[in-house]
């Protein structure tokens, strides 16, 4: 033993001795490896700007952290905030600002940080114009920053887990965010800051927030690596290039499971996702304005195919009442049925016919139907699979693909017959619940399709906003879904589970619904296990 000690201090000694510099490099590297967690996502970033990049904004949550956030039960808790508390008519909003945090440039967050990303964001955001819109008076009161609105609000704390805070000294100067390009570097609170975003290899870096007071992270710093194409991204987790997967609101692709899973590398979560796959109709335009027509279309598609076919084994038949077993208030609802006779019978008698003998439907003033779907390129193979069960029972529809930014404008001028898209836990969540958000009509954002303004359930929204108790609120689901269920706005086109990879090499895991792994929770208490 000594012998070898002996040998290994000469060897040492002499790299000393012949190459100086390299030695003490190397010294330094063992020293100060940096342990960096590598996420690959195919969420893409295209700008670099935390404000109007939609993912780099929800990846900016643990950068600039919003003022709640919900825990791994589902609890809402506050994050920027400390403690708050509403009025008793839910109209007046009192959120205590926590007095140990610190933007990265070394200044102090306050209150008034807090009033001016609220008001900020309502102006600047399309998805917050309802923030614009109902906000009567916002002020600052020591460490409480305080919102007055023109209606009860009882979901505002909800609403509240979902945008980021911002310095007011930074962004106060910036009065067009959408060609703003964080050019000093982004300035943030949380635990981990946006370091550097790379949109040409589709890299953004976080670093540690050296003014961060809380829980010490366990790791130095993170970078999510965007993949455009998904089996790129499935052979960089099986080679080990990236440590995990992580896409927001969406499963694992269900067809790369079992190859994953034989790299014995991961482990797997499957939970009842409360997002899901869906067929909405553009209530303002005809034939879909008709509720006979929704309810006969809603006969024509094969449900279990979908599932078969998209989910491979991980989704089921959904019921007309649209809401999900794993929400709460969930109320078991007629299931959606495949039945092709049924389909072209009510389409019959609800003045919908093959007039001219060729096949193909006409409206109720003779004129032969051409249904659009609009949809983005991943709904592709279940938009052909609509279309042709269209087609066996007379209705012609034509598919029309777009990118994302596309797919919202198109929407957002109701340039659409019926589009197909994707509910996330949060919009399932948000605005008076259970999916109310996506159809009320007074709603606006990038997901949302704002095509509901029928009295009876606008009401029922605003009945509901109006109640803070959630057992209380609880009690207006099966409403809810009595109405979807009668009305058919949108059909789910099948449940799902949502299957999350993690890397076996880690630990401290610590999911939550709204953005599963990607937390501030998760990234103060991931690490690589040792040995």
């Amino acid at each position: 033993m000594r012998q070898r000690r002996l040998i290994f201090i000469a060897a040492s000694l002499a790299l000393v001795l012949t190459c100086p510099a390299s030695w003490a490099r190397a010294q330094g590297e063992a020293k100060a490896a940096p342990a960096v967690l590598r996420i690959g996502t195919p969420n893409e970033v295209k700008v670099p700007n935390i404000f109007t990049d939609y993912y780099l904004g929800l990846f900016a949550h643990v950068s600039n952290p919003p003022l709640m956030r919900m825990t791994s039960d589902g609890t809402l808790t506050g994050l920027v905030a400390e403690s708050w508390a509403v009025s008793a008519d839910n109209t007046v909003w009192t959120f205590t600002v926590r007095d140990d945090l610190y933007w990265s440039d070394g200044m102090k967050l306050t209150a008034e940080d807090v009033r001016f990303s609220v008001e900020y964001t309502g102006t600047n955001n399309a998805a917050a114009r309802w923030i614009k819109d109902t906000l009567k008076e916002s002020r600052v009161e020591g460490r409480n920053a305080v919102f007055a609105f023109t209606k009860p609000y009882a979901a505002l704390a909800l609403e509240f887990a979902t945008y980021i805070i911002l310095p007011k000294h930074v962004w106060e100067g910036v009065k067009d965010p959408a060609r703003y390009s964080n050019p000093d570097g982004n300035v943030g609170c949380g635990p981990f800051v946006v370091e550097r975003v790379d949109t040409a290899s589709g890299a953004v870096r976080f670093g540690r927030n050296p003014y961060w007071k809380g829980a010490r992270p366990k790791i130095d710093g993170y970078e999510v690596q965007c993949y455009k194409n998904a089996e790129v991204l499935a052979l960089a987790l099986e080679k080990g290039d990236v440590d995990t997967y992580y896409a927001y609101a969406a499963s694992y692709p269900y067809a790369g499971i079992e190859r994953l899973k034989s790299t014995g590398r991961f482990e797997f979560v499957e939970k009842a996702n409360l997002g899901l796959p869906l067929l909405a109709f553009n209530l303002k335009k005809a034939p879909f304005d008709d509720r006979d027509f929704r309810d006969a279309f809603s006969y024509a598609l094969d449900y279990a195919e979908i599932a078969k076919l998209d989910a491979l084994g991980y989704g089921k038949t959904a019921t007309r009442g649209f809401v999900p077993p794993g929400m709460g208030g969930y109320a078991e609802k007629p299931a959606l049925v495949h039945d092709p006779v049924r389909a072209r019978e009510l389409l019959s008698a609800a003045g919908y016919r093959d007039g001219n003998g060729n096949g193909w439907l006409e409206d109720r003033a003779g004129k032969e139907m051409t249904l659009s779907i609009l949809i983005r390129a991943e709904q592709s193979r279940v938009a052909e699979l609509v279309k042709d069960y269209l087609s066996k029972v007379g209705i012609r529809a034509e598919i029309r693909s777009l990118d994302m930014n596309a797919w919202v404008a198109a929407k957002d001028r109701y340039d659409y017959g019926l589009t197909i898209a994707r509910t996330t836990p949060w919009g399932m969540l948000m605005h008076a619940g259970w999916g109310t958000g996506y159809f009320d009509s007074r709603r606006t954002g990038q997901g949302v399709l704002h095509v509901l303004d029928d009295p009876v359930f606008l009401d029922l929204a605003d009945r509901i906003l109006a109640v803070a108790d959630p057992v209380k609120r609880e009690s207006f689901a099966a409403e809810v879904q009595d109405y979807y269920a009668r009305e058919l706005p949108g059909i789910a086109l099948y449940w799902n589970m949502a299957v999350t990879p993690y890397n076996k090499a880690f630990s401290g895991w610590r999911p939550d619904p709204l953005y599963g792994i990607y937390n501030i929770e998760t990234l103060t208490a991931v690490e690589r296990n040792k040995g």
